[in-house]
């Protein structure tokens, strides 16, 4: 189906931070998948994990437990440092979708009856996690939702304190706003989140399923605020390339959702949850967490010392960044880039995002930073 157009490149080899195509070209993956490949292409380590486990056990289904799966909870929770529940899914929008039935159930149980989110948020596509996106484009067409759910603009305190009442049965957040162009709200707005929450009762739903994992420099992005959120909800990064994802209910939050509530025939897979503990194990050997913040504070200092009048600034955090431009031409950019042998993504008109692997080397950075005026300088010319 032609849902994603025509792609520009059949990628069929890749090797830490580097991948090929198959007229033989070569590119430095800026990308990383859309924040996925959290170690980069064909790590040891995660090629090790997934054969090894895909040889013992690569199925079972939810009627059986496996060792991968529980050890990956509970090093999740570990992680958290917080009384939890874990519920695996395939992906990030099977997460949200799992978050929302718990939130449904929490509100029905408290006679809430409506949701908060943020205007320009994405949280999926399928119904219940597109009835939380504020992106017209791709929402409207596919209503009425399930849900009621009602929008405020992203990083306003007060208009998300009026819009959460007594009814409201749960507020779903990004840390920061990935598809909307890497975009953080001011200091302190998830920790004003927080307590708006407690104040009407609401359940905080945080969706880290692009920025955790090490994305920002940080196990999860909403560390940098120091508070914690009711419900979790992971994927991406936290498989490095196999299809994984989490939602972790904390306290009370995690015993909502009771036996028969819902389910997941490949969620937890034993390969995929063994691919994920290889990854966790992997950030923390190599100090990728550091690494991150080293080579995303030089990126990102490198980007913005740049003076051409198509580059606005550079924003975000860690490796996890949006180029600015001071006009619509993202698609030329992304264009440039690839011609020049790097991977970038046109997220919006006027913002490309740079996701690389978390293992990138501060020479590669350097390398995309030196290349950047000349691929900016082609874009601007019609």
């Amino acid at each position: 189906m032609p849902t994603y157009g025509l792609p520009p490149v059949a990628l069929v080899r890749g090797e830490g931070s580097t991948v090929w195509d198959a007229d033989g070209g070569e590119y430095l993956d800026l990308i990383g998948g859309i924040a996925v490949s959290s170690l980069g292409h064909a790590h040891p380590a995660l090629v090790e994990a997934v054969s090894r486990q895909v040889a013992t056990l690569a199925h079972t289904s939810n009627l059986f437990l496996h060792e991968p799966e529980v050890l990956l909870a509970e090093r999740l929770i570990g992680l958290l440092g917080a009384p939890a529940r874990v519920f695996l899914t395939n992906s990030g929008t099977e997460a949200n979708e799992a978050a929302l039935k718990l939130a449904i159930k929490y509100g029905r149980t408290n006679g809430r009856t409506y949701f908060v989110a943020a205007e320009n948020a994405f949280h999926g596509r399928t119904l219940g996690a597109l009835s939380l996106t504020g992106k017209p484009s791709i929402r409207d067409q596919f209503g009425p939702f399930p849900v009621d759910v009602r929008f405020v603009p992203y990083g306003d305190a007060d208009a998300l304190k009026n819009a959460v009442t007594q009814e409201c049965a749960a507020v779903f957040l990004e840390p920061t706003q990935g598809e909307a162009g890497v975009v953080s709200p001011p200091d302190g707005h998830f920790r004003a989140a927080r307590e708006i929450c407690d104040a009407a009762g609401a359940l905080l739903v945080a969706d880290e399923i692009q920025s955790a994992i090490g994305r920002t420099g940080h196990w999860f992005a909403h560390r940098h605020d120091g508070v914690l959120p009711d419900v979790l909800t992971l994927a991406k990064g936290l498989g490095g390339g196999m299809p994984i994802g989490a939602c972790v209910g904390f306290g009370p939050a995690g015993t909502v959702l009771a036996k028969g509530d819902h389910g997941s025939t490949f969620g937890g897979n034993p390969v995929s949850a063994a691919a994920a503990l290889a990854v966790l194990d992997t950030i923390e050997r190599q100090g990728l967490l550091e690494h991150v913040r080293t080579v995303g504070a030089r990126l990102a200092g490198g980007i913005a010392a740049i003076g051409h009048p198509l580059l606005a600034g550079v924003r975000g955090r860690g490796l996890w960044l949006a180029v600015l431009l001071t006009s619509g031409r993202s698609e030329r950019v992304q264009t440039a880039a690839r011609q020049a042998g790097f991977l970038v993504n046109a997220v919006q008109p006027d913002a490309v995002r740079l996701a690389p692997p978390l293992v990138i080397t501060a020479e590669q950075a350097d390398a995309f930073v030196a290349a950047l005026p000349s691929i900016l300088e082609a874009a601007s010319h019609d």
